[in-house]
C-alpha cells in the first residue's frame, strides 16, 4: 500500500513509565532517569505498529522487546559490621592470617571489585591487609614480629574499602568507599604447642546436620616432655558458637545449622594447651566458608496481578512475570516456568527468568467468572532442583471494542 495507508505509527503497550517510543521512527528511549539495575535488571516492552497513520481501520501488529540494563559503578562498597573482633598469637610469624572481612558491593564484574587499606590505628606497624581476588575479601595478616601480650594486649585498625574502578559520571554519589574498625586481641603464648599451620581454611555445607565434621587442626608440643595436647575454641572470639572441637583429636564439628544467606564466613580461634601445663597455650585461626546448597526455592519477584478483557483474543499477552532465587548462581543459574493445562491461559517461558502469560481460547464473561487464580510453578537449576509456586491473580474486565 502507499500514501497514508502505509504510514506506520508506533505506540507502547507495555513498558511504561520506564520507556517511551517515538511514534514515527519506532526508536525506544528511556522515560525515567537513573534506572537501577540492582533493583530490576530486565524489562519486557511491548510495541504496537499501526498503519493508516494510526487512524481507525488501520491494521496493527505487536512485538515484545527485552531491555536489559547493563551495570555501571553506582554503588559503593559497604561493610555489614562497623566493628570486627579478631585475635592473633603473640608468637605468630609474619604472614599469618589474622582474619577476613568483606565489604559488599552490589555492582558486578569489575564494577564490584574492592581494594582494602589500613588508614589509621595503633596496629599499622604490625598488620597489613590485601584483597583476595577470588572472594573480594580483605585478608588481614601479621606484617612483622614484635607482639607482646604482657606489654600490649590489643590493637585497633581503621580499614577502608574502596572501589577499584571509579566511574567519573557518578562521583556526585560518592564517596565510593567505606570504613570499619578492627580490634585485634593479642593472645598469650608461653612456649606453647605448635600448630601444623598458623591458619586453616575449611568449608562446610549450609544446613549440615549437628555433629558434621568440618576439618581437623593439629598441634604438637615440641618441649622435651612432649606433653599431650588438648583443644578448645576461644569463646571470646566466637559469639555465634556454631562449632565445637573435640578435645583430643582436634576435629571441628557443627553444633547448630548454618545459613549461608545469613553467614557466609565464620572466623574462630582454636586453642591448643599442654595437658601437663594448661598455661602453655597457642592458637590458630580457622576460617570456615559456608558453602551454598540449593535450599531456597524460586519465588515471584513481586506479587503479580493482571487484567484481561472479556473480548481478549487468543495469544494476547496479559502479563510478564519474573522469578528470583536467593541461592548462589551454581544452585539457581536458570529458572523454568510452567502452569497446569487449562482452557483459559497458557504460559510462554522466555528462558531468561521471565515468562509471559497469554490468553488461551478467549471468550471470557465477567458474569460467569470475574476472577481467576493461576498457579505458576517455578523450578530452579540446582541439583536436586527446587520448585516454588506463585499465584497470578487475573481480573476479568469489560473493555471497548479495541480491547
Amino acid at each position: 500500500s502507499g500514501g497514508n495507508s502505509a504510514r506506520r505509527v508506533y505506540s507502547i503497550l507495555q513498558g511504561q513509565p520506564y520507556f517511551s517510543v517515538e511514534p514515527q521512527s519506532g526508536i525506544i528511549r528511556t522515560a525515567l532517569p537513573n534506572m537501577d539495575r540492582e533493583a530490576r535488571e530486565e524489562y519486557q516492552v511491548v510495541i504496537q505498529a499501526k498503519d493508516m497513520g494510526g487512524h481507525m481501520g488501520g491494521l496493527s501488529g505487536t512485538t515484545q522487546v527485552t531491555v536489559t540494563l547493563t551495570d555501571v559503578n553506582d554503588n559503593p562498597p559497604k561493610f555489614p559490621q562497623s566493628v570486627y573482633q579478631m585475635s592473633v598469637s603473640e608468637a605468630a610469624v609474619p604472614g599469618v592470617v589474622v582474619g577476613r572481612l568483606n565489604a559488599k558491593d552490589n555492582d558486578i564484574g569489575e564494577n564490584g571489585m574492592v581494594s582494602y587499606s589500613i588508614i589509621d590505628g595503633d596496629g599499622k606497624e604490625f598488620f597489613e591487609i590485601s584483597t583476595d581476588s577470588q572472594t573480594q575479601d580483605g585478608v588481614i595478616k601479621l606484617r612483622k614480629q614484635g607482639l607482646d601480650f604482657e606489654t600490649k594486649r590489643s590493637y585497633f585498625l581503621r580499614v577502608e574499602a574502596n572501589n577499584v574502578h571509579i566511574d567519573p559520571r557518578f562521583l556526585s554519589r560518592g564517596p565510593f568507599k567505606d570504613t570499619a574498625t578492627v580490634k585485634v586481641s593479642v593472645e598469650d603464648a608461653d612456649e606453647p604447642p605448635t600448630f601444623s599451620s598458623p591458619a586453616y581454611l575449611m568449608e562446610v555445607d549450609e544446613g549440615a546436620p549437628f555433629g558434621t565434621a568440618v576439618g581437623q587442626v593439629r598441634a604438637v608440643d615440641h618441649d622435651l616432655g612432649h606433653s599431650p595436647v588438648s583443644y578448645k575454641i576461644d569463646w571470646h572470639n566466637d559469639f555465634d558458637r556454631y562449632f565445637s572441637v573435640e578435645a583430643e583429636s582436634g576435629v571441628i564439628k557443627t553444633v547448630k545449622p548454618l545459613d549461608r544467606e545469613l553467614t557466609a564466613w565464620c572466623n574462630i580461634s582454636v586453642i591448643a594447651e599442654e595437658a601437663n601445663n594448661p598455661l602453655q597455650t597457642s592458637s590458630a585461626k580457622v576460617s570456615i566458608r559456608v558453602r551454598d546448597i540449593n535450599d531456597n526455592a524460586p519465588e515471584f519477584a513481586e506479587p503479580y496481578k493482571a487484567n484481561v478483557c472479556e473480548n481478549a483474543k487468543p495469544g494476547q499477552l496479559i502479563k510478564t512475570i519474573r522469578a528470583v532465587d536467593r541461592d548462589e548462581s551454581a544452585n539457581g543459574p536458570w529458572l523454568s516456568f510452567s502452569v497446569a493445562p487449562n482452557r483459559n491461559f497458557t504460559l510462554q517461558d522466555n528462558r531468561n527468568g521471565t515468562a509471559g502469560v497469554r490468553v488461551q481460547l478467549g471468550g471470557f464473561s465477567r458474569h460467569a467468572q470475574d476472577l481467576y487464580l493461576l498457579p505458576v510453578v517455578m523450578r530452579d537449576g540446582g541439583s536436586p532442583s527446587l520448585t516454588g509456586t506463585g499465584t497470578l491473580t487475573i481480573q476479568v474486565c469489560s473493555c471497548g471494542r479495541e480491547g
